[in-house]
């Protein structure tokens, strides 16, 4: 992890009104069918790529790419060969 950047990741999101942050790391080929959140979320995946659907359509994601999710939307993800991770700020509010 780029702790400067993941601090300045951190900074920026709390400044929003986020209440945490945090990494989330997922193992190659892990497949999460559709759940919920009771937060929302913003986030940037920093490795791998993952498969996020929300609706029926689906978004493949790679390193430098952001998504961001409201409270409670229903969603799946699926993570490639070499899983993946990401920052994300949650707001529980």
């Amino acid at each position: 992890m780029d702790t400067n950047r993941f601090d300045t990741f951190r900074e920026q999101a709390l400044a929003e009104g986020f209440d945490e942050v945090l990494e989330r790391q997922w193992a190659p080929h892990t497949v999460l069918d559709t759940h919920t959140h009771p937060f929302s979320v913003k986030a940037v995946v920093t490795a791998g790529e993952m498969w996020l659907t929300v609706g029926g359509d689906t978004q493949h994601l790679r390193t430098g790419d952001t998504f961001a999710l409201g409270r409670d939307v229903p969603h799946a993800e699926r993570y490639g060969a070499e899983g993946a991770a990401y920052w994300v700020a949650r707001r529980n509010g």
